[in-house]
């Protein structure tokens, strides 16, 4: 992770261990990538749910944002606002867009602009399977929405 950016959970590699399997940690916290069509959702198309940061279970992508794109990873053409950040990539010879969570800076994978699905936002979000975990309701929103609310009823008896 980039020692410059700093995210609201700021675990200790120590700490990510603990919580992650060896694969989980190597793509959420080094910035790999599994294997094409390996992922277990990139064929998982439910109508209604949401999935989470594998890491920290913050809610980035709701079900109805998923699409097929072909390119054997999940894709999704828009987050849940303010879930995930971009970052500039130019590993690999290549100028990309990063994509992490927002809340914990685990790394998701890439955004692509302008590859003529037909989409909403004609983007795609690359993201590995292992990043995420899946919660077929809307529950983890719906907590995060309740957190932001009374986070900013606090701040207004101030």
């Amino acid at each position: 992770m980039s020692s410059s950016s700093s995210y609201p959970d700021e675990r200790t590699p120590d700490q990510w261990r603990a919580v992650l399997n060896k694969e989980q940690f190597r793509i959420l916290r080094e910035k790999g990538t599994e294997p094409p069509g390996s992922g277990k959702f990139d064929k998982h198309y439910p109508t209604t749910g949401v999935y989470t940061c594998a890491g920290c279970h913050a809610p980035l992508y709701k079900a109805s944002h998923k699409f097929s794109s072909g390119c054997g990873w999940p894709a999704y053409f828009d987050s849940i606002p303010g879930a995930v950040t971009r970052h500039e990539d130019r590993a690999f010879g290549m100028l990309r867009t990063e994509i992490v969570c927002s809340n914990c800076g685990g790394h998701l994978g890439h955004v692509f602009k302008g590859e003529g699905f037909p989409t909403p936002t004609d983007e795609r979000h690359c993201v590995n399977s292992v990043s995420l975990s899946f919660s077929p309701d809307d529950e983890p929103v719906k907590k995060k929405e309740q957190e932001e609310t009374k986070e900013r009823e606090d701040k207004s008896k101030v």
